[in-house]
């Protein structure tokens, strides 16, 4: 047994590694680049040991392992502690190379995973996966995230960045939220669809456009052709509540019984339901609770929705965009909630909370302080009954 006095040398040797048997952790002396050997009693009896390195990544002190001994050497430990010391002065961080980084592919998986628990349905997963499958993934898929530098991602981008401006722009904001995930998990250091692509690419700004509406002394004309119109039911009903309502195609579409409130005239839309996120009450005037009426008498479906499909599901997004065309009505089923708002500023005496929170936007601090307070339900009430007389 070596004496457990003996003098430890200022550099290590390969005779001192063999024989220590004395627990303790042996520094490298001058020149080790922060190497040392860590002696350890072992469970079976005498002593365990193994290489650790200490390095400043980052001006952060840490210690990272180099291996076992003797499998690995006091030489192939010097020459570990030498790379990792030369990839600090370099900027780099040594403890990447211990873990697998991702590839693109695989990075896109875990991003839309965590995405996924905030998306209201399958609608935007399915939009990310298609985008990115036909344009980033063709060059992208099988490369490593820290790989892939801002030319790759010019390569997607310049056949679709004057043709296809919108479908550009998501791409590269996709593109750009999995590389922020590289960045947030350490395996790089930058986002290379970031500021340097809005340089290197001619500008790409999209004019704002807005949602076909009518007029709002219009609407009534265009309810009743449409009640007029002979198209199945749940179509027809749904919009004319769409109208009533002053609410969104996809709240209308998705609503259930169980969110009605027949006796107290509410309908209450849950917050995953709602682009605030938020609940939403939603007052519903005499001619609405009658759409409903008429609804639960000639609609039958599945899942407890109020305007089924043909199919007993929910009704395609476009089917009520498609009737108004069909009837030559120069609106969107959107734009009515524009016709409301015009009809509700020019017509009516009501304060701008009170417009605001009957479209559900909660976007400014008064907005804000009136729902948080009482959402003003009452007052909302006498606005869409008002409005429901108008284009009744």
């Amino acid at each position: 047994m070596q004496s457990s006095h003996r003098k430890r040398p200022r550099r290590l040797s390969a005779t001192f590694v063999r024989t220590i048997n004395l627990p303790g952790r042996y520094g490298d002396g001058y020149g080790g680049h922060g190497l040392s050997l860590l002696v350890k009693p072992a469970a079976h009896g005498g002593v365990s040991k193994s290489w650790a390195q200490a390095i400043r990544p980052n001006g952060r002190t840490t210690s990272i392992g180099l291996g076992a001994y003797p499998v690995v050497t006091l030489a192939a430990a010097r020459e570990k502690a030498l790379d990792n010391a030369r990839a600090v002065a370099e900027g780099r961080d040594p403890r990447r190379r211990t873990r697998r980084v991702p590839t693109f592919a695989q990075a896109c998986e875990t991003v839309i995973a965590i995405h996924a628990e905030s998306w209201r349905g399958g609608r935007n997963e399915r939009e990310w996966r298609a985008s990115l499958r036909e344009y980033a993934m063709p060059s992208l898929a099988a490369r490593r995230v820290d790989a892939i530098d801002t030319a790759d991602v010019m390569a997607v981008l310049r056949p679709i960045w004057s043709t296809k401006r919108q479908t550009a722009r998501r791409v590269r904001q996709r593109i750009g939220a999995v590389m922020k995930w590289a960045v947030a998990q350490g395996y790089r250091e930058d986002n290379p669809a970031g500021d340097v692509i809005s340089a290197a690419l001619p500008s790409n700004r999209i004019a704002a456009t807005h949602q076909r509406a009518l007029p709002h002394a219009e609407v009534g004309a265009a309810l009743a052709r449409v009640r007029g119109s002979g198209a199945y039911p749940g179509t027809v009903l749904s919009f004319e509540f769409l109208v009533l309502t002053a609410a969104r195609s996809g709240e209308v579409r998705n609503a259930r019984w169980t969110e009605i409130d027949r006796a107290g005239a509410v309908w209450t839309v849950p917050g995953e339901r709602m682009k605030a996120g938020r609940e939403h009450r939603v007052p519903l005037s005499p001619r609405a609770l009658e759409v409903l009426d008429e609804a639960a008498g000639r609609l039958a479906g599945s899942g407890g929705l109020v305007f089924p499909s043909l199919t007993g599901r929910v009704p395609n997004h476009s089917l009520m965009a498609v009737l108004l065309r069909e009837l030559a009505i120069g609106a969107v089923p959107h734009g009515f909630r524009s016709s409301f708002r015009d009809w509700a500023a020019e017509c009516t005496d009501a304060p701008r909370e009170v417009c605001e929170l009957a479209l559900a936007h909660v976007n400014s601090d008064r907005v804000e302080a009136a729902y948080r307070r009482s959402d003003l339900f009452d007052r909302r009430r006498v606005l869409m009954n008002d409005w429901a007389a108008y284009v009744g």
